[in-house]
């Protein structure tokens, strides 16, 4: 069997381990091993094979893997157009009940209806908006509307 064989199923070997493990180490190794195959093709040295995986292995750890779990770690992207509305505060502009109303939202005007059936909330009131469904804002009342004080007898 030739030499460059065994330098690609290694690779191969040390691919499906990383598939299991997601540490990016054994992937990278797994990358060495294909300048290794290549060096093994045009018969090079043990020696010389041994060096081009040590080499590939040193720079893919120590240069592509920080790189690497960085990109991993990314917050998520920004939310824009209706999804970007999810999550912020709004004012009611015209009552809010489970089939209608208005809210400004980021300075627009949106139909809106209560996500869960609450009494209505009142115009000047403040909102969550919990979605957006289509062109309606799901919405909740920031402050709970509290029942009117009754006077003690």
């Amino acid at each position: 069997m030739a030499v460059w064989v065994f330098w690609v199923v290694a690779a191969g070997v040390l691919g499906l381990a990383e598939l299991h493990t997601l540490t990016l180490v054994l992937g990278m190794l797994a990358i060495a091993a294909l300048p290794a195959a290549l060096v093994a093709g045009v018969g090079g040295s043990a020696v010389e094979q041994i060096l081009t995986f040590a080499a590939g292995s040193v720079l893919l750890l120590g240069v592509v893997r920080p790189v690497a779990r960085r990109h991993r770690n990314l917050p998520p992207g920004l939310r824009t157009g209706a999804a970007a509305l999810v999550g912020r505060r709004g004012l009611v502009v015209a009552p809010v009940d489970a089939n209608d109303g208005r809210v400004r939202i980021a300075g627009e005007i949106w139909s809106a209806r209560l996500y869960a059936d609450d009494t209505a909330v009142p115009a000047g009131a403040e909102v969550d908006v919990v979605a957006i469904d289509g062109a309606t804002a799901l919405v909740l009342p920031l402050f709970p509307q509290l029942p009117p004080r009754q006077e003690a007898e």
